[in-house]
């Protein structure tokens, strides 16, 4: 076993899948820790060749990811994470840091398959923090103490928006900006199949399509307006812009979208009483 120091300056993940992946990727890249002092475990190879490729440690034993770091990110699947709990809860110690990734599964619960006075935390991240441009929100159990928090709060900084908000708007956050991705992606296509079907070579338009919904993001990101400001400055009377909105309008993409967060949040609810 490492000794508390060399833990100290680690990182682990159990479970190495595409959601771990971007987190180590995002904390390697801005430097908060060196690829050397990550350590992963997985069951198989399959996704901890992705660690190895990025520099880092792996095993196959989820218990020496916890003999060897203090801070671990639990990023299995929900429905595993109740027996890898139990499986680590023999050697976990108050200077343990524990983050779950798991969609559904709440701070109590996780709380109870581990011993008493366990720091945990509960976080939910998205895809993009692979390119250090995630949106995640983190909630804490009733045993962090505030220099932990901010400690991890700092370190996912590291790939992008992080912010701290009370347990119940995790589900939300799921459904807002976790299933978001896709949502975005599907408006993305859309946008550059229509200039497709105008006549535009289908590279082109989805560069543009991306690079339109880049641009965008920065302006209400970087300008803090509200979406509403910034769409009365794109309208002109009797433009183009007031007629594509008309359609969009006519074709229920606002409900359509609301909708969806709607039905994201309450399935990501629905797996939090499973």
């Amino acid at each position: 076993m490492a000794s508390a120091e060399s833990r100290s300056q680690r990182v682990g993940f159990v479970g190495a899948g595409r959601m771990a992946e971007a987190i180590a990727q995002g904390l390697i890249r801005a430097g908060k820790v060196e690829a050397k002092q990550v350590l992963a475990s997985a069951p198989t190879d399959r996704n901890l060749c992705h660690f190895r490729a990025l520099g880092c440690q792996t095993t196959h034993s989820n218990q020496e990811v916890l003999q060897n770091c203090s801070l671990v990110i639990f990023a299995t699947k929900p429905h595993i994470l109740p027996a890898v709990l139990a499986e680590v809860a023999p050697i976990v110690t108050l200077e343990h840091i524990l983050v779950s990734v798991a969609a559904g599964v709440s701070l109590s619960t996780i709380e109870k398959l581990l011993p008493a006075g366990t720091s945990v935390f509960r976080i939910s991240p998205n895809l993009p923090c692979v390119v250090q441009e995630g949106a995640m929100v983190l909630a804490r159990g009733c045993h962090v103490r505030s220099e932990e928090a901010s400690l991890l709060q700092n370190l996912l900084e590291a790939c992008g928006q992080c912010e701290e908000v009370p347990e119940a708007y995790v589900d939300i956050h799921t459904g807002l900006s976790g299933s978001g991705v896709a949502f975005v992606c599907t408006f993305a296509e859309a946008l550059a199949e229509g200039a497709i079907k105008m006549g535009m070579p289908s590279g082109l338009a989805h560069r543009i399509a991306a690079q339109t919904l880049l641009g965008t993001a920065k302006m209400l990101q970087q300008e803090g307006r509200h979406p509403a400001q910034l769409r009365t400055d794109v309208l002109t009377p009797a433009g183009t812009t007031i007629y594509g909105l008309h359609v969009l309008e006519q074709g229920g993409l606002r409900a359509a979208t609301m909708s969806a967060v709607e039905a994201a949040t309450q399935r990501a609810k629905e797996l939090s009483r499973k």
